[in-house]
């Protein structure tokens, strides 16, 4: 298994790792990792390996067998062996890209309080699709509440409760295509809010901004169908 260090620091940066095993594809896997896999929208973090007497870059970062991550190399390159010490160089300014998005998203489905059907995260932008039969009225509105949320400054946080926990509870789940990621007994919440002034909690495996004024200024972009009573919503951040 790998020990997934983003999820109780997602400001970590850089650690070192094992090497528990090679991928017949190329794929490196370590006993711990910073690099987030592809997964709830979000995509895997890409970076740098350096060992004694080599370096690789990372393109991407996927899910493996149970609790592998591993880690895949942009171009074919010596790897380093089984259970040599390698150090890991996250691309902090994607991944942070990624966290700001991540976190704005999080923020829109509290501005447009539908179920959610589905979503990506990039760099620069991010979208979900809401079960919404007709389009909104005031785009314009949109933002500026979701800007009002950013300007808040509120914290963002993480908690885990059990599964059980969950399921007397099937509101906090918000998405419809993605489900919360289960298999060891309990799932992790991520709250927007102190528990005195809480505007979202929702079960999410994925990075956040430690505060929402670090997203930044948001622009909701186009609108567009998909689907008899599925709208997309897009937004850019700058």
């Amino acid at each position: 298994m790998t020990d997934p260090l983003f999820r109780d620091d997602a400001y970590l940066r850089s650690a070192d790792g094992n090497v528990t095993r090679l991928t017949d594809e190329g794929g490196i896997v370590l006993d711990q990792t910073v690099f987030y896999p592809t997964g709830g929208g979000q995509p895997g973090d890409s970076g740098i390996l350096t060992w004694d007497g080599g370096r690789i870059e990372i393109a991407t970062t996927i899910k493996g067998e149970g609790d592998e991550i591993i880690l895949v190399p942009g171009e074919p390159a010596p790897l380093p062996s089984v259970g040599s010490v390698v150090r890991q160089e996250l691309d902090w300014e994607r991944r942070h890209h990624h966290m700001r998005v991540h976190t704005a998203l999080h923020l829109l489905s509290v501005v447009v309080p539908l179920p959610v059907t589905g979503g990506s995260i990039s760099e620069e932008k991010g979208r979900l699709d809401f079960d919404m039969e007709e389009a909104p009225e005031d785009k314009q509105a949109i933002q500026d509440a979701l800007n009002a949320l950013v300007d808040r400054d509120l914290m963002v946080t993480t908690q885990w409760i059990s599964d059980e926990d969950l399921d007397a509870n099937p509101g906090l789940v918000k998405t419809m295509s993605v489900k919360p990621p289960r298999g060891t007994g309990r799932v992790r919440l991520v709250r927007i809010g102190d528990t005195t002034e809480q505007v979202d909690l929702q079960p999410c495996g994925g990075t956040h901004v430690r505060s929402t004024s670090e997203i930044g200024s948001v622009r909701i972009g186009k609108v567009e169908k998909k689907g008899r009573q599925n709208r997309r919503i897009n937004l850019h951040i700058d």
